[in-house]
């Protein structure tokens, strides 16, 4: 992911030998080569994703193309405050790969999960876990899109709170994922990520970021590593995220780096709404004609 960009613009290789000199190795190498099984490790995937992200970013503003406002999904958000300049690149890689590797300490393998609950409203599926959190922990961590709100916590309570769902006629599709993120698991993850921030400037954004855990927009640096420690247990607000930013005059969303799960969410949220992929240079010409057409993005 990301070597076309490398290997055709000049902005996006720096952003790659920028991250490489923050970390200390040569993530790049991992990123286009792998082993996939290292690259897939959370504290490597998630400065990957954040690196590739902001290359992909980088290349549409070298053309002109720079948003009016940005949000992120989870790690995302790291993302959007880079590009916003509120956070810098090097400082962004250094937290993330932090992040990843706590997130995976505070809780041992096999011990949680997630799971995309499907076809049920935000109240079911919060009644759902609050039947299933006898077991353990298990919240709502992501309120994705109308008819999807993926669950975090504890095994048992999470395979109890699907068996729920499935006999309330939703679907329940467990996620692959290294950790239950988004819920009160995470918690010494949150404290141990908190004093690492002590050590990091944020500056006032240049652009409004809505905020996963309130959905609204920040515009100045107070606050900004409260909101961002409050994610780490605590369920991210993606729809109210998008709704208030079409409600601010968002017409068009494009999505830098790879995946296009943000898309899919948004055209269910608003199906009015322009909603495109940027991540390879195929995708560049779709997206200078978008921006002309569009009066906010």
């Amino acid at each position: 992911m990301g070597k076309e960009l490398y290997d055709q613009y000049d902005v996006a290789k720096e952003v790659f030998e920028r991250a490489d000199a923050a970390l200390g190795f040569k993530l790049s190498n991992m990123i286009f080569n792998g082993p996939s099984d290292e690259l897939t490790l959370t504290y490597n995937a998630q400065p990957a994703l954040l690196t590739v992200s902001i290359a992909a970013a980088k290349v549409l503003e070298s053309h002109g193309l720079k948003p009016d406002m940005v949000a992120g999904l989870s790690l995302g958000e790291y993302t959007a405050l880079v590009c916003a300049d509120s956070l810098s690149l090097e400082d962004g890689v250094v937290l993330t790969r932090k992040r990843g590797k706590y997130m995976q300490e505070a809780c041992p393998p096999g011990e949680g999960s997630m799971a995309a609950i499907i076809g049920l409203s935000c109240a079911e599926v919060e009644a759902i876990c609050f039947e299933s959190s006898k077991l353990g922990v298990v919240t709502g961590a992501n309120y994705n899109c109308p008819g999807q709100v993926v669950i975090s916590g504890d095994k048992k309570a999470v395979e109890d709170a699907c068996r729920r769902a499935q006999e309330r006629g939703g679907k329940a599709v467990p996620l692959a994922v290294s950790a239950p993120f988004h819920c009160a698991l995470m918690e010494p993850a949150a404290k141990k990520l908190k004093a690492d921030f002590e050590k990091v400037e944020f500056k006032d954004p240049t652009i409004p970021v809505y905020s996963n855990v309130t959905g609204r927009k920040v515009t100045d640096a107070r606050g900004i590593k409260e909101i961002l420690i409050q994610q780490m247990t605590q369920p991210v607000l993606w729809q109210v995220d998008m709704e208030n930013m079409i409600f601010d005059g968002a017409s068009v969303f494009v999505e830098v780096g790879p995946g296009k799960a943000l898309a899919g969410f948004g055209r269910r949220i608003n199906p009015t709404i322009r909603f495109v992929q940027f991540c390879s240079p195929r995708d560049l010409k779709t997206i200078i004609d978008l921006y002309e057409e569009a009066s906010v993005i």
